[in-house]
């Protein structure tokens, strides 16, 4: 992923109002490893229930506003995150929900579904088995994973944003 600024960051969203786009807290971009990620993802310190993700759609950058579900799954239940498709322990998975972007988002109208509750999809696809007869090329299961993540979070990002 290309490296992001602040303000790439912040005029991305198309699905939030001004006074949330304010009160949006950024992750410490200086930290970040932009080459092992598809997205930046994260959770705001302030309101914990909501999540941000921006990525690269072609040359420019589009960010959403999730808003993570209340409740978590119980316990010794597994979920699959849908960005990422890893089986996790259900409480490391989150139902999220963004707002559709225009008038449909302020009629309450919203697009939802499950995803790393900590964005750690990126990480996740890296992880991958020894070198073997089975998988002769690591860095090509690797690529295979990213190319999925960004499909399937772009499909999801056209769906909120139309």
């Amino acid at each position: 992923m290309k490296a992001l600024t602040e303000a790439e960051i912040r005029g991305s969203f198309a699905n939030v109002s001004e006074t949330d786009l304010e009160r949006m807290t950024l992750p410490g971009l200086h930290e970040i490893l932009w080459d092992e990620r598809e997205f930046l993802g994260w959770r705001d310190v302030h309101a914990i229930h909501r999540g941000y993700i921006v990525y690269w759609q072609g040359d420019r950058p589009v960010g959403i506003l999730l808003k993570a579900a209340g409740s978590l799954t119980r316990p010794g239940i597994s979920s699959m995150c849908t960005l990422c498709r890893t089986p996790l322990p259900g409480v490391q998975v989150t139902l999220f929900t963004a707002p559709r972007a225009g008038q449909a988002g302020y009629d309450g109208s919203t697009v939802g579904t499950y995803i790393c509750a900590d964005f750690g999809c990126s990480t996740l696809i890296r992880k991958v088995p020894p070198r073997s007869e089975l998988q002769p090329d690591p860095d090509a299961v690797v690529a295979l994973r990213a190319a999925g993540l960004s499909s399937r979070l772009d499909s999801f990002t056209r769906n909120v944003l139309r």
